[in-house]
């Protein structure tokens, strides 16, 4: 798919006729669950997407020198327990980690009480389409046909008619491979509040490596064996501390809140809300979580984002189909 995507940015630039292809007027989870098993194939007991990764454990350190969310449960609660997932995009539990394009996490800070908040991200700044019907209609257009090819220039027409695509595939033509999950930096995308009235803060959520961002050219990653990165990410852990910064990114009154497809500009004040250490990697304490980024501690609210609404739902259908050995 990502090559596929870099074949067909070039279009951003290109002459387009005049046919239309329009998004469904309205589109359900199990309907997004179907196109995945469609776009890569049924994996029984896998899940639906990003189903290749690998599982970490550490703790979370709050910054107690920040009063930003400091009456918060998650950072006033000390040292806290969290549970990652490393994962590659895309379906395909047997992905060629060597390849450019999408790489996701997900991150569980368990409190006291049984209270958990969780975290997602990806690599990418802008998610591909305005809302869920954007993003089903352009993952439509990568279907192949009953002779097993795709039709380039119906996706094409797409993104030209659907601009809050556009900047999720100019990213992919750009991408190059992560060295490591340890030195990658995960985007939240959606936008969520704290506090109330006057009092409340928009933001989203970013994770940042602290030893910073790398990458491979195309002929240091095709040196690598297919499967590098759960390897890479171990030593990394036993040579020494594998951190992450844990960002708020503040929004101003005119920034958009519900449309992950919008990046906020890049002179939005950061804060540090704490660091994420890791301690371990590999084996399965992520595997039982549902990464739903809709968990959230007390004194957090969520935005009415339609594709973060539409992440609950999807989740949950995947995660039922997961259990049951579909």
């Amino acid at each position: 798919m990502i090559k596929h995507l870099l074949v067909i940015s070039a279009a951003l630039g290109m002459t387009f006729s005049n046919q239309v292809i329009a998004s469904p007027k309205s589109v359900s989870a199990n309907e997004f669950i179907q196109l995945f098993e469609k776009l890569n194939g049924k994996h029984p007991g896998v899940r639906k997407a990003h189903a290749s990764g690998v599982c970490a454990v550490g703790e979370f350190q709050p910054n107690t020198q920040s009063n930003l969310f400091k009456n918060a449960p998650l950072l006033s609660s000390g040292t806290l327990p969290v549970t990652l997932r490393f994962s590659m995009g895309g379906g395909n539990p047997m992905a060629d980690e060597r390849t450019t394009g999408t790489r996701g996490m997900g991150m569980q800070i368990n409190l006291p009480g049984g209270a958990r908040h969780i975290f997602t991200g990806n690599n990418f700044p802008v998610f591909a389409g305005k809302d869920p019907e954007t993003f089903f209609g352009f993952l439509s257009t990568l279907l192949p046909d009953e002779n097993g090819k795709r039709d380039t220039k119906k996706t094409q027409e797409y993104i030209k008619n659907n601009p809050s695509v556009q900047g999720n595939v100019a990213w992919n033509a750009q991408a190059k491979t992560p060295a490591s999950y340890a030195n990658t930096e995960f985007f939240g995308l959606h936008t969520f509040f704290y506090g109330n009235g006057a009092e409340q803060v928009k933001f989203r959520w970013q994770l940042t490596p602290d030893l910073g961002v790398k990458t491979l050219s195309k002929e240091q990653a095709q040196q690598l064996k297919p499967a590098f990165l759960a390897d890479k990410l171990a030593n990394q852990i036993n040579q020494g501390t594998v951190s992450f910064t844990l960002n708020a990114v503040i929004g101003e009154a005119q920034d958009v809140v519900n449309d992950p497809s919008v990046q906020w500009p890049s002179n939005r004040a950061q804060v540090a809300l704490g660091k994420v250490l890791l301690k371990q990697s590999g084996g399965d304490a992520c595997t039982p979580i549902n990464f739903d980024p809709n968990v959230i501690s007390q004194g957090f609210k969520a935005s009415d984002d339609p594709v973060l609404k539409m992440r609950s739902m999807a989740y949950a259908i995947s995660f039922g189909k997961r259990l049951s050995g579909q």
